[in-house]
């Protein structure tokens, strides 16, 4: 089947300003680093914090009540990316982007400051959900925000290279959430976990805030966007919604199922996987987190040589890779748990070295510069917090209803599935312009050797 490429608009070629990009790279990965050592610090004190807000008899109801307040951060996703993402079409992308890491900061600094359920009991979780619903609105237009920003500050032959730093940045941000966790388990006793240690991580979170804030004003804006505004013949060319969301939706479909392999392999996989060794493999906590944090330091390693392949040898065929390890090797994975921890750890790093094929591939090239930030957000927050940020607490309660501890290993292989037709249907975008955008060249290409 023949995958024909949007034809860019008609102009004149973008020389890319090497150091310009490396700072609009760092700038956007530091962003997306904080937004998930968050969720990173979360995920792993996810026991602590059940205890803590959600005081129970029942393991498992404090644990779904915990991964319950995760979700809900996902579901209320897509409406910050209605408002920032077309907020970002009209504006920009840089204003944007650091007032997503304000609330983002903000949100978390929160977290470390809401006193416990023995203090101040129904009171406690209240304040918990509405700071997670705060961090979840604005994480709405961050992601996709920065990964618009990065691809279009990119050269076209270098786009899966650079691009691939942001998921660098969201590994570093849970390797160091993780990290921080796993020290804390393993020097501080449970009372003090319990008592005052789970709120140090959220409360890193106002000078990390600060830092990235600072990098995000110090950026110009994209080379693409001010195109547009030329284009325009305004400061803010008028998007309207529908446009954005109905008049993209062959696009807006892909987006959905390339976001949701990513998503649940990545949430499965990252976030879940630490309670699933210790809940229902009997791990305990520690060597638990120890096992992900390898993962993803694995992960970090391969990940900037993935984005280059892929601008080598397209990013279709990397990701259809993917899809295909994740149907064939999800099962066994998992069942060589009965190997010992070695054994676990080896099959964890084998479905993380698959998942890499998807973070080094990220979908902004579906869209045409004129809607990218708006309809990236949608299709992006809608896929996340459908399938991604709900992976955990429908695993859960799938393997509480049914007794089947592979349930995690099935979820992978019908996402794959899923995600495959969606790389299948996709159009090739390595080394090509952006839709709606001119050619990005690094210095020194002649014009007509593109």
């Amino acid at each position: 089947m023949r995958h024909r490429h949007p034809t860019p608009a008609a102009g004149p070629p973008t020389v890319t300003d090497p150091a310009l990009v490396r700072r609009a790279v760092k700038a956007a990965a530091l962003g997306n680093a904080m937004e998930w050592f968050d969720f990173g610090v979360y995920s792993y004190f996810d026991v602590t914090l059940g205890k803590v807000f959600f005081p129970t008899g029942n393991a498992t109801a404090q644990l779904l009540s915990t991964f319950g307040a995760f979700a809900a951060a996902f579901l209320v996703r897509p409406l910050g990316g209605m408002v920032f993402g077309p907020l970002g079409d009209r504006v920009g992308r840089q204003k944007v982007l650091a007032l997503t890491m304000i609330m983002m900061a903000a949100g978390t600094f929160a977290i470390g400051l809401i006193p416990s359920y023995a203090a101040i009991g129904v009171g406690a979780p209240i304040l918990l959900l509405a700071a997670r619903l705060v961090q979840g609105f604005s994480t709405g237009g961050e992601y996709a925000g920065a990964s618009t920003f990065i691809a279009e500050y990119a050269p076209d032959k270098r786009r899966g290279f650079l691009g691939s730093w942001l998921e660098y940045g969201t590994l570093a941000g849970y390797i160091g959430g993780a990290g921080l966790v796993t020290l804390m388990t393993a020097l501080l006793s449970t009372d003090d976990l319990l008592s005052w240690g789970w709120r140090v991580p959220f409360l890193i979170a106002g000078p990390m805030g600060v830092i990235g804030l600072y990098l995000r004003m110090r950026l110009e804006e994209t080379p693409a966007f001010a195109a547009e505004v030329a284009k325009a013949e305004t400061e803010r060319p008028k998007v309207p919604l529908r446009e954005t969301a109905t008049g993209q939706w062959r696009a807006l479909l892909l987006c959905v199922g390339l976001v949701l392999v990513f998503n649940v392999t990545d949430c499965m996989l990252l976030s879940y996987m630490p309670s699933y060794l210790t809940s229902e493999l009997g791990y305990d906590a520690t060597h638990g987190l120890v096992v992900v944090l390898g993962v993803m330091v694995l992960m970090m390693a391969v990940q900037p040589f993935a984005g280059a392949l892929t601008d080598r040898v397209g990013r279709r065929p990397v990701m259809a890779a993917g899809c295909a390890g994740f149907l064939l090797l999800s099962v066994p994975a998992l069942l060589i748990r009965d190997g010992g921890l070695l054994a676990v750890a080896a099959g964890l790093g084998a479905l993380g070295l698959l998942l890499v094929c998807f973070t080094a591939a990220m979908p902004s090239a579906l869209f045409p510069t004129r809607v990218r930030y708006g309809s990236l957000s949608i299709g992006f927050n809608v896929s996340v917090s459908l399938f991604g940020g709900t992976t955990p607490l429908v695993v859960t309660a799938l393997i509480g209803a049914t007794g089947d501890v592979m349930m995690p290993a099935c979820y992978m292989m019908a996402a794959a599935v899923i995600g495959g037709f969606a790389v299948w249907r996709m159009a090739e975008s390595a080394g090509r312009p952006l839709p709606g955008s001119p050619p990005s060249l690094v210095p020194g290409t002649h014009p007509e050797k593109v």
